[in-house]
């Protein structure tokens, strides 16, 4: 597999980052002031990420929206044109979770004619072919970057240098220009905070990077990206979300609208609703620093009852957090132990987010 290139490369190299594969792309994991510095600069101020690998395919046109609505769970009779929208794609036969999206449906200046309706669906990198498959359309990935740039001083500071941003709140998306570049920017993010994600043309996304960095803008890589997803208690495809975990099992039954007569999956889905679940996500708080990790198992008196998909340390709260898989009877407060290559950690089940 050739790994691809996104547009920022080259700023990244700049920075002294290190790189690394992710969905096919090469892509920063760190900087040289660390994850945690990085991590923490998102919490406390901004911080701007380059997601870029991330898949974008446009849907447009007259029958857009009813594909959109046939085929994805959430409801988007809900939203309207400059509205955001968390929704999943299903398997038709077990209904789980092939890939958690996010759609952007740009505003329109008459939201009643279908014909004029733009939606760019928003998939993780490694599935954006089976989504463009699910939906039709084009895919733009290649031509634009995205940058994320999240925490509390975010929009404040992008305003500051890009001001027609100022107006997009929470799940809003607008349509502006950059330096005569359009752009879409959207009130989303994967971090816990609240900031903007800006799909800009490649050829313009060298000059917007540049131009944060100097209203000092932290760059920051993807593995302080999840450490803070995992903070926040956000699914990650692969590990909380994919082949035979459900919307339902991961705590995201709110993303189905139950009542639309269809959608990818829908009957599966229903049963599982109708006859329960058989395990459930829950947040799992771990004392010191060491950090539970993906696989490890978890016990109760010596018994394994689930296994963690997702772990770290968490520099907000100073000791190791993680997700797992349990048997939904088990309630928050109940004392567990994890099983990391044989040392124990000793823990116990937590509500999420775990730090907000």
């Amino acid at each position: 597999m050739t790994i691809q290139q996104a547009p920022l490369a080259a700023e990244h190299q700049a920075l002294g980052a290190t790189m690394g594969e992710f969905g096919g792309w090469e892509m920063p994991i760190s900087y040289p002031s660390g994850t945690i510095e990085e991590h923490l600069a998102c919490r406390n101020t901004a911080a701007m990420f380059d997601v870029s690998h991330l898949g974008t395919v446009r849907v447009e046109g007259s029958e857009a929206f009813n594909t959109l609505q046939q085929t994805l769970t959430n409801d988007l009779t809900k939203i309207s044109p400059g509205r955001a929208q968390y929704t999943h794609l299903l398997d038709p036969q077990d209904a789980s979770v092939l890939d958690d999206i996010i759609v952007w449906w740009h505003p329109s200046l008459d939201s009643d004619d279908r014909s004029k309706d733009v939606f760019d669906v928003m998939p993780n990198a490694s599935n954006t072919d089976d989504v463009q498959a699910a939906l039709g359309g084009k895919e733009i990935t290649r031509e634009r970057a995205v940058v994320a740039v999240q925490g509390p001083d975010a929009k404040s500071i992008v305003a500051t240098v890009f001001a027609e941003t100022a107006a997009v709140g929470r799940f809003r998306v607008l349509e502006c220009s950059w330096k005569s570049a359009a752009c879409t920017v959207a009130g989303t993010g994967y971090t816990g905070e609240p900031g903007l994600e800006i799909a800009v043309p490649a050829e313009a996304a060298a000059s917007l990077w540049s131009v944060l960095l100097e209203a000092g803008v932290t760059p920051a890589g993807l593995g302080a990206r999840d450490t803070l997803r995992l903070e926040a208690g956000l699914p990650l495809h692969g590990h909380e979300l994919g082949v035979g975990i459900t919307s339902l099992q991961a705590g995201l039954g709110w993303v189905v609208a139950w009542d639309k007569p269809e959608f990818q999956g829908r009957i599966p889905a229903i049963a599982e609703r109708d006859t329960g679940i058989s395990r459930r996500l829950a947040g799992i708080s771990t004392n010191g620093r060491r950090p539970a990790r993906t696989g490890s198992q978890v016990q109760i008196e010596g018994q394994t009852v689930g296994e963690v998909t997702s772990g770290n340390f968490s520099p907000v709260l100073g000791h190791g957090i993680a997700l797992a898989f349990l048997p939904p009877h088990i309630a928050e407060g109940q004392e567990v132990v994890v099983n990391v290559r044989g040392k124990e950690l000793s823990g116990q089940v937590v509500a999420t987010p775990f730090a907000e």
